[in-house]
């Protein structure tokens, strides 16, 4: 039983660091806010203080500094100790600035401590590490003729996302 447990607190930890991303790509900061205990801090270089005011800025920085955001985690390395867990997670963050013709990347990590209450892990703190970052011209090409057809993916409620939520499997 305990090893089903383990795995079960793994995904769930791996659920909230998912949730976290989605939150930023979809300007979402109610699911912002979820990721976090109420007393959680950040450290994201320019901000450091409360988790709960950061969910705010954030949105409101991302959505006015770019058209289109795309945050991936992926090489977590875990470590849970009772109801505490630590977290280093590598952040491949693109953005897409306004007009669609330069892109901003971001190459870091996320080194997060979660805690495990009522059975519901969320982050106490978040600390980010920049490896590096680059901002190239690009082509876009989300209206040629080889994708005009697919969805567009955008960083509000009109993103095809909501309403694929909406409906009853």
């Amino acid at each position: 039983m305990e090893q089903f447990e383990h795995v079960a607190d793994r995904l769930t930890i791996a659920d909230v660091l998912h949730s976290h991303c989605r939150a930023l790509d979809r300007s979402d900061s109610a699911l912002l806010r979820a990721c976090y205990w109420p007393e959680a801090a950040v450290d994201y270089g320019s901000y450091r203080g409360p988790a709960d005011a950061f969910a705010d800025l954030v949105v409101s920085a991302l959505t006015t500094s770019y058209e289109l955001t795309r945050h991936c985690i992926g090489n977590t390395l875990l470590s849970i100790e009772g109801n505490r867990a630590r977290a280093e997670s590598y952040i491949d963050a693109a953005h897409l600035l306004p007009g669609g013709e330069r892109e901003m990347r971001f190459a870091g990590r996320y080194l997060d401590l979660l805690e495990k209450r009522d059975g519901q892990w969320r982050l106490l703190h978040r600390q980010v590490v920049m490896d590096w970052s680059r901002n190239t011209p690009i082509s876009d090409e989300r209206d040629s003729e080889a994708f005009g057809d697919l969805a567009k993916g955008r960083n509000d409620e009109r993103d095809p996302l909501h309403r694929f939520l909406a409906v009853a499997p």
